[in-house]
Parts: structure tokens; C-alpha cells; sequence
């Protein structure tokens, strides 16, 4: 039977860079030998084609309805008996995932109660935790800086939002961190930097194996 794969989630506001960096690091794993899938949510599956349409504003949600569809996309994601996450780790494969639930935690947790938050995804903390999870942190400026360079915005993509979802995820860390394995890792602008420090991080998680 093969070894368990590692579950590495990447975290980060909105123009930090995370799905650039969750890209190269799949493919430093995949150099060394190591079976890589990636994902992300919101998900390919009918609940995140809706949650698409309303980040998108194609569907005017209300924050609450956005919240519950998030957890029960990260549930599926999770469960899923074709392509989820546990099948795929329990095939040795290890799983790199564009956001999880921190995520909820940091965006949706800012603009409704955030237990309620924590309570819809308590099954998803209970089922599978990342083994680790990479947050690029970047000032709400630069972040903004770098989502108005892509001339469409979606829903979360304000200035003011970036402050509060920034310092919101550092809230849930503190909250909900006991126990996670969560690495802060500074947004540099030269991206090699960036992704020597993630490096850094996953030769960790390996032990020193790759």
C-alpha cells in the first residue's frame, strides 16, 4: 500500500501570487519524484460553478447562502468518491489546494458571524486537516495594485475588503490555529524568492527527502 500523501493548502489574499506559487511548487515535487495533483476552490463541480457566478456578481447572493455554498463545496471536494482529496491522498498522491478553509474563515467570517463560519466548516476541520498550509502574505496595497493590473474585479477585490480579509486571517490563525502547521511566508517581488522560501517549508514537511 502506498504512503499517504501530504495535503498542502495555499492561502493568501486576493493578487498574492498563491496559484503562480502552488504551481512551481507542484512542479519542484513532481522533479523529485514525488505524485502531485492540484486543485482549488471554489471547486470544478456544480457547487462551485454557482459560487463562480456569484463572486463573479452573474448571481446576487446573500453573504450567508455564499457561506454555506463554500462549505458544502469543501465537503464534496473532500468526500468526493471519484477525484476527492482523502481518495487521492490515501492513493499516495499528494494534493497541493488553492484555498481551504481558512478561506471561509478570513472572507466570509468578516462579514457574518464568524462561529457560524467555523460551525459550517467544523466537519471539514474534523475530516481533514492540511499538513501544511502556506499563507503569502502581501499588504492590501500591493494586493490591489496587483488585482487592478487584471481589469476585472470580483466581490472581495476592494481595497477596504483586502485590509479586512487580511487582518481576518490572521484572527482565525490565532483562533482556529491550535494544532495547524501554518507558514507565514512574506510576498516577495522577485517570485524565485517566494518560492525558495515555500521550498523551504515543503523539504520540511518531507523531512529533508527532497
Amino acid at each position: 500500500m502506498a504512503d499517504k500523501g501530504k495535503f498542502i493548502v495555499f492561502e493568501g489574499t486576493d493578487g498574492s501570487g498563491k496559484s503562480t506559487q502552488m504551481k512551481q511548487l507542484g512542479k519542484y515535487l513532481k522533479g523529485r519524484g514525488i505524485a502531485c495533483s492540484l486543485t482549488h476552490e471554489p471547486t470544478d463541480s456544480p457547487f462551485g460553478g454557482v459560487l463562480r457566478a456569484c463572486l463573479t456578481g452573474r448571481i446576487d447572493a446573500d453573504e450567508r447562502a455564499i457561506a454555506a455554498l463554500f462549505a458544502a463545496d469543501r465537503l464534496d471536494h473532500i468526500t468526493n468518491p471519484v477525484n476527492g482529496i482523502v481518495k487521492q491522498l490515501e492513493a499516495g498522491v499528494t494534493v497541493l489546494c488553492d484555498r481551504y478553509y481558512f478561506s471561509s474563515l478570513a472572507y466570509n467570517g468578516g462579514l457574518v458571524s464568524a462561529e457560524w463560519v467555523a460551525q459550517l466548516n467544523a466537519q471539514a476541520m474534523a475530516l481533514l486537516r492540511a499538513d501544511l498550509t502556506v499563507f503569502i502574505d502581501l499588504t492590501p496595497e500591493e494586493s490591489m495594485k496587483r488585482v487592478s493590473r487584471r481589469g476585472e474585479t470580483e466581490r472581495y477585490e476592494s481595497l477596504e475588503s483586502l485590509r479586512r480579509v487580511r487582518q481576518a486571517y490572521f484572527d482565525a490563525f490565532e483562533r482556529y490555529g491550535a494544532g495547524e502547521n501554518i507558514a507565514i511566508i512574506r510576498s516577495e517581488e522577485d517570485r524565485e524568492r517566494t518560492q525558495a522560501n515555500i521550498r523551504r517549508e515543503a523539504d520540511r514537511l518531507f523531512g529533508g527527502r527532497i
